[in-house]
């Protein structure tokens, strides 16, 4: 089975540096390249994951649950394409039941691992993870805070420029109106 490059990276970051942050980041510019259109694609419900964990992690007990409720009722629904991702799917729904009732309880965070059945898919990420200097599979260094709050303390520059460019252009054309 071939793999995309952004989906290993995904794995890496999720079961290796425990970004979640860049979890999302990866998955959400993949998924806009290959099905922008399709709001409940499994890319989406996967970056809904790494969002909801995000938020767990930093205490966002209710806005975590909410997300991870949305993104069960997605991926319930792509059994063929999660398999075809490598993962095993009634594993992967009976983790999430757990970690949805963790949250609802307001239990601590604990790190969960994706339910790779593909061997070789495996075999493939720890190797990355060697090469990048992660453990595989290591848990949440929850002293990092520049992991914890990665969405506090990111540049967002680009971002906040592109922003005033779309304002400038919508107001430039509210101007040229008659």
């Amino acid at each position: 089975m071939k793999y995309s490059e952004d989906y290993l990276s995904f794995l890496v970051q999720f079961h290796g540096s425990r970004d979640y942050f860049e979890c999302h980041e990866i998955l959400e510019e993949y998924w806009k390249e290959i099905a922008p259109k399709e709001r409940d694609s499994h890319w989406v419900g996967l970056i809904q994951i790494a969002v909801a964990l995000y938020h767990e992690r930093r205490g966002n007990k209710k806005g975590a649950a909410r997300t991870l409720a949305k993104a069960v009722a997605n991926l319930q629904a792509k059994k063929p394409e999660l398999l075809e991702l490598g993962l095993d799917p009634e594993m992967l729904m009976n983790i999430f039941a757990e970690v949805h009732q963790r949250m609802l309880t307001e239990s601590p965070y604990e790190s969960i691992n994706l339910p790779i059945a593909d061997l070789r898919l495996i075999e493939i990420c720890q190797f990355i993870c060697l090469k990048e200097g992660y453990i595989w599979c290591s848990k949440s260094d929850m002293g990092d805070a520049a992991l914890i709050n990665k969405h506090l303390i990111r540049d967002r520059s680009d971002v906040i420029s592109e922003r005033a460019r779309q304002l400038s252009l919508r107001q430039t054309k509210m101007e040229d109106r008659p």
